[in-house]
């Protein structure tokens, strides 16, 4: 039996793409293991699929001043003795990284032992982890095809991020029944990560009274985001976060509003759910998201909002022009085509098992 490490964590962004190609994975006659971070999300999300789960030592790398800066980068030395030793149990025939900074420690001994490793590298321009990862990969698949020019070695290829196939199998009715929603209004559903969005949440309850007269709102706020003071406003419920019942949401929703993270993006695009995005902005990032919305708005398949001087009548003026305007949006996304990514990626990975 073929046998496979997965990694990344952090977000539940460098998760899913793992989760989506489990199946495909076990249909080939892989034997699973996933190598995650002590208390990252990705070990509650993996745990879930009776996956051997094993633990190294992480640090972050910040582009800020920070005093972890100085003890951090011991946690990676031992992360990768940490992920040599797993290796070394394990006997992986390959590795598959989604990235973030638990990743590193794992590429790094995979390397060191001669594994072969495949990266996934979800926006315009790699991130640092991906970064120190991408000199040590065999390929690096990507959602962009402008994405190319930032990877060296002619390693790049343009896979698109696999789409968990429970997210095509919504269904409207159960989604209003979960949310207590009938069909009477519009449903506008606000996603802002797993880990939150202040200002799109907060932007959001401010525009509550104005959109609230024309829509429903299902607002995915993100761990600890919720406000209690809100919770018996008809018309609008909020969730810390949802897994199970994700898919009846999406197909609940007229229109998405999300913010630029390139995963998310993917799945409205496969989805095929108008939206509307707000990056992260440059000024609080490296400004990936942003890249990643235009990349869509030029393709057809978004509308922009900046961050930078939103206000209640600019949100609620865009997203009443997006849902007057929806089925632009979905032709122009019909008509973009969406790869196979899973296909792609488990050819990829048998063949460099070869």
């Amino acid at each position: 039996m073929k046998k496979i490490v997965l990694t990344g964590g952090g977000t539940a962004g460098h998760v899913t793409p793992n989760i989506a190609l489990l199946p495909e994975l076990v249909k080939r006659g892989y034997e699973i293991h996933y190598i995650g971070s002590e208390n990252g999300i990705e070990r509650k999300l993996i745990e879930e699929y009776n996956i051997p789960y094993y633990q190294v030592a992480t640090g972050k790398f910040r582009r800020y001043f920070d005093l972890k800066n100085f003890t951090d980068p011991f946690r990676v030395v031992k992360g990768i003795f940490d992920a040599s030793s797993l290796m070394k149990k394990i006997k992986p025939d390959i590795v598959f990284s989604k990235g973030g900074f638990v990743s590193v420690p794992v590429v790094l001994a995979a390397d060191r032992k001669k594994i072969p490793c495949i990266i996934h590298e979800s926006d315009m321009t790699p991130g640092l982890a991906n970064k120190i990862c991408i000199p040590h990969a065999v390929k690096v698949c990507t959602n962009f095809p402008e994405a190319a020019k930032n990877i060296p070695g002619n390693k790049a290829v343009v896979t698109g991020t696999p789409i968990r196939s429970e997210l095509f199998s919504g269904n409207k009715a159960e989604g209003l029944k979960f949310c207590g929603f009938d069909d009477s209004k519009p449903i506008i559903l606000v996603v802002g990560g797993s880990l939150g969005a202040a200002a799109v949440n907060e932007i959001v309850r401010k525009s509550l009274d104005k959109l609230l007269e024309k829509y429903q709102i299902i607002h995915l706020c993100g761990n600890g985001k919720l406000d209690e003071s809100l919770k018996d406003v008809k018309g609008y419920v909020q969730y810390e976060y949802i897994k199970q019942e994700l898919s009846d949401l999406m197909a609940a929703a007229d229109v998405v509003l999300s913010r630029a993270g390139a995963n998310a993006i993917c799945e409205l695009l496969a989805l095929k759910k108008p939206n509307i995005l707000i990056p992260l902005p440059a000024s609080q990032s490296r400004g990936d998201q942003v890249l990643n919305a235009a990349s869509f708005e030029k393709q057809g398949y978004s509308a922009v909002l900046s961050e930078e001087g939103l206000t209640v009548d600019v949100l609620v003026d865009k997203i009443n022009e997006v849902y007057a305007e929806k089925d632009k949006y979905i032709t122009a996304m019909e008509t973009g085509g969406v790869k196979d990514s899973i296909s792609m990626i488990a050819d990829m990975l048998d063949e460099y098992c070869k």
